[in-house]
């Protein structure tokens, strides 16, 4: 019995998790991030690259809830690890309220005209600043 409970608990987190990768790559490509990016850069032609990327990069994000992985990098390496995963979650974010016209709406209804650039810059170093605090003030705590 204990055994027969164990398959199904497993195939039930299999599917869970599935579901939710599913979810989650349908979220992305609903808003279209990925042609939109490669649109601005001029790299249309990577586009099934772009995806097959962000495939495995869920799937190794995934496998690291339960499995340690030890690669032998530098600091140099996990700093720019971190900087390109905060890139990727402000484009989401971004793209997320530019689908939603949640920046043209703001803007309109506060009367704002010029200094949009700014205002858009402003909006992405808070986001920065908020992350940096999270982290140091967790990583504080975490070491005392």
């Amino acid at each position: 019995m204990n055994l027969f409970l164990n398959i199904v608990l497993i195939i039930l987190g299999l599917a869970s998790g599935g579901m939710v990768a599913a979810g989650i790559f349908a979220f992305i490509s609903a808003i279209g991030i990925v042609p939109r990016m490669a649109k601005r850069t001029q790299t249309q032609k990577y586009i099934p690259f772009y995806e097959d990327i962000i495939t495995l990069g869920g799937i190794f994000g995934t496998t690291t809830m339960f499995i340690r992985y030890h690669l032998p990098i530098g600091s140099v390496l996990v700093a720019i690890l971190a900087f390109t995963n905060g890139i990727f979650v402000g484009c989401l974010a971004i793209a997320l309220a530019e689908v939603l016209n949640v920046i043209p709406i703001f803007l309109r209804r506060s009367r704002i005209v010029r200094g949009i650039p700014i205002f858009i810059c402003t909006i992405a170093f808070g986001k920065m600043l908020g992350s940096l605090l999270y982290f140091i003030i967790d990583g504080f705590f975490i070491m005392n």
